[in-house]
This record gives C-alpha cells, structure tokens and sequence, in this order.
C-alpha cells in the first residue's frame, strides 16, 4: 500500500495529490470508528457529568457554559493529535513523503485539515446542542459556533506542532498535551471572551478579530513548523 501511495505521489501534480491524501485520510478515519467518536464521547462527558458536581442551577451552568465548553473543546482535541502522524511513520508514508518533489507544507496542512474534520467539526457541531443543557442563551448560539469553527482549527494546527515531534516517541500524545497546551491559552481566552461579550451585550469584534488573526497565522505558519519536524524525527528515527 504504501508503494502504491507513493507511485500516486509522484506521478501527479499537487492538486490531484492532495485530494489522493484527504480521501485515504478521511477513509482511513471512518474504518478507525474508535479515534473518531472518543474525542466526541469525551466531549458529551464532561458536559454531561459537570452540573452533577457542581451547583446544577440555571444561573450558575448559564454563567459557567461558555468557559465550560471551550475547556472541553480543548481537552477533547488533545485525545487524538498523538497519533496524528503515528500511522504514516509506521508504514513509510512520511519517508515517501519526504522525497516525493512535492511541498511538505501542503501535505501536512491536508493532513491536518482532515483530522480536525473528523474529530473537531463533530464537536463543533454537538456543541450547540449541549449548551441547550446548560441553559445557554440561544440567542447567542451563532457566536459560540462561529468562535468553535475558527478557534478549535487552531488546536488543531498547533497540536500537529506537537504530534510532528513526538512522532517516533511511544508516550507521544502525553508529551504533545504537554507540550501544546499552553500554546492554547490564548485561544482559550478570547474564544471564551468573544462568547461572554456577546452574552453580556457588548461589542466582540474585537476578540473575533484576535481569534480570526490566530487563526491565520496557524494556517500560515504551523504547517511550516510541522513539517520541519516531521524532517527531524524522520531522520533521527
């Protein structure tokens, strides 16, 4: 199989090449059902369990529900950015990769825009549905979503940071939450803030304009910093 892939990466241009990666990647997702739902049972979890040990009042779970779901997003993502690259170093992907003419970055980026597909956006979809749970204004329902869909890709990016240089460690995904976690932080703050303004009725532009701005500069510049050490773990594994 994986002469196959490498024979499809170097006999097409980039484009076809790319598409190649995120049909096998998101089909290779669907056959592994269990890393696909447990970043999204996790998720259910914490939400679920959280007003049985705490006060479960409608004033306290509304006031908590926008900081509450964003911790969640986040400790749910970092389940699975471990094996992000595990299975293209164990069968000589990331070596065919690698000499294949073909831009790293592009790679890594597909790769990585096809794992936030089947363990973020599921949790970006069930989440408003979980803040029902809480009593979370629907009114504001947009807001959450909209902070979710740019800021969970950014953990997304920067977990692959993390997974990239922990690939050909055995104990890698501790190591990447580790590691990736206070990279989040701003993340954490301004999505929360951009859905607690909104809640208080203030102007939130400007934490959307923060948290779009992470969101490109993930896009931009973490797929670089994979791809340079996916480089040096391939070599020193």
């Amino acid at each position: 199989m994986t002469d196959h892939r490498a024979n499809q990466v170097n006999d097409k241009p980039l484009l076809p090449v790319l598409t190649t990666i995120f049909k096998h990647e998101l089909m290779t997702a669907f056959q592994n059902r269990q890393q696909l739902v447990n970043p999204l049972i996790f998720f259910v979890l914490v939400l679920l369990l959280f007003p049985l040990g705490v006060d479960p009042s409608p004033q306290f779970l509304s006031a908590a529900a926008p900081g509450l779901i964003w911790v969640a997003v986040l400790l749910s993502s970092m389940l699975s950015l471990g094996t992000l690259f595990k299975d293209d170093l164990q069968d000589g992907s990331l070596e065919q990769w690698l000499v294949c003419g073909q831009p790293l970055y592009f790679l890594v980026l597909f790769k990585t825009i096809v794992h936030w597909l089947y363990t973020g956006l599921p949790i970006v979809l069930f989440s408003p549905l979980l803040a029902l749970m809480l009593h979370f204004p629907m009114d504001n329902y947009s807001v959450l979503v909209l902070s979710l869909l740019l800021g969970s890709p950014v953990i997304a990016l920067l977990g692959g940071i993390g997974a990239a240089l922990t690939v050909s460690l055995r104990s890698g995904g501790i190591l990447v939450s580790l590691l990736i976690l206070p990279l989040t932080i701003p993340v954490l703050i301004f999505g929360t803030g951009m859905v607690l303004a909104s809640i208080d009725g203030v102007p939130f532009m400007g934490q959307l304009a923060l948290l779009a701005s992470l969101f490109f500069l993930a896009l931009t510049l973490c797929p670089l910093a994979s791809a340079a050490a996916l480089k040096m773990s391939v070599l020193n594994s």
